[in-house]
């Protein structure tokens, strides 16, 4: 795949409507998230837009790139701004709609509360009551993908009440934001016909991706900057005081904590909409097993070689990482959570991927 893009297309998110088939956006900058929506940026000729005012409509248009004749991502307009000749365009993908829906109903319109029930059910409801709505459907397709992980118990349901008013995205978070919890991305294709987008929520369980032995990231091959490595004590904790819902002593409460061989640092994370103890300790454990994370190799750039050609690596995939300069000499294991596309970089197409720790227990205990 070639990481220049032949077309940005819109399209109006209720009617289906084209209103571009080719959508001179420069500067472009545009990739996926693990967990997350992702993001598209751009620039474009505010003079354009006057004379089309119909092109792009900020929270009911939709964007696409494609790339070779495939959709390589897609999501909705959320911010367009000028200043001086320059326009700006900002969107995100698809599970960035649900931060601006909430559930009016309670227990998403009757189809909770929810005892020992599989996160990724929970999930695809939530999209479920938010594209019932009129004006509300985004065509978005949940995978019928299932867990073994699950939330709510016969004296502590799951349940999601309109009195709290926390927002349809923030309550999918909560549902894959801890360490045992599923994965999901955004992503869009061409229907077989190629005449619509397939807009789809991908679910993985355990996790998406795959342990990639077929590609590496490694200075002087594909990567083109020293990446920095941040030393930050101050970030640093291996106790996490996770704070929900309730006040005084009545305020649940999860402690997440290790003991190292280090000084013992605590950090307090504050989640005042949480009430679910399993939600709040899951939220614990992740906040805990990050903020261990010290010195880490978080995000390369690199160019399109065959080591990792631009399109062969998915978010979640774990590549084997190489970084050797004057302050670093590292190798090993690192997931991808996410990247962006540069296509007009100077100096030819770049992708700056964000990376975590892999966690080798996925895959057997495998090194």
């Amino acid at each position: 795949m070639t990481a220049v893009p032949d077309r940005i297309l819109t399209q109006h998110a209720l009617t289906g409507q084209w209103l571009s088939l080719a959508l001179p956006l420069a500067d472009v900058q545009y990739g996926p998230e693990l967990n997350g929506p992702g993001s598209l940026t751009g620039k474009l000729s505010p003079r354009l837009l006057s004379q089309n005012p119909d092109l792009i409509d900020p929270g009911t248009t939709l964007i696409y790139v494609e790339s070779a004749g495939e959709l390589r991502w897609g999501g909705i307009v959320w911010d367009v701004r000028t200043k001086g000749s320059d326009l700006t365009l900002e969107a995100a993908s698809w599970s960035s709609y649900l931060q601006k829906r909430y559930d009016l109903d309670g227990n998403l319109g009757g189809r909770g509360p929810y005892t020992y029930t599989d996160r990724c059910k929970i999930l695809r409801d939530i999209w479920a009551y938010a594209q019932t709505i009129p004006d509300g459907d985004l065509g978005v397709t949940v995978d019928a993908t299932t867990s073994t992980s699950t939330v709510g118990t016969p004296t502590e349901p799951h349940k999601s009440l309109w009195w709290e008013s926390r927002s349809l995205g923030d309550q999918a978070d909560d549902l894959v934001s801890g360490d045992a919890t599923p994965d999901y991305t955004c992503t869009v294709t061409w229907n077989p016909a190629k005449t619509a987008p397939v807009r789809r929520i991908r679910l993985g369980w355990p996790r998406l991706g795959a342990r990639r032995r077929d590609l590496s990231f490694s200075s002087g091959v594909n990567i083109i900057e020293d990446p920095e490595v941040e030393l930050a004590g101050d970030d640093y904790a291996q106790v996490v005081i996770a704070l929900g819902s309730g006040d005084g002593s009545a305020k649940r409460r999860s402690i997440n904590a290790i003991r190292n061989g280090r000084l013992r640092l605590e950090h307090v994370a504050d989640y005042p909409d949480i009430s679910g103890t399993d939600i709040l300790a899951a939220r614990a454990a992740a906040e805990r097993t990050s903020r261990q994370n010290l010195g880490g190799i978080d995000q390369i750039t690199i160019r399109d070689t065959p080591a990792a050609p631009f399109g062969s690596w998915q978010v979640g995939d774990d590549v084997y990482t190489r970084i050797h300069n004057a302050w670093t000499d590292y190798a090993g294991w690192r997931r991808i959570t996410g990247w962006t596309i540069q296509p007009d970089a100077p100096g030819g197409p770049r992708a700056t991927i964000s990376l975590q720790p892999a966690d080798s227990y996925q895959y057997g205990g495998v090194q």
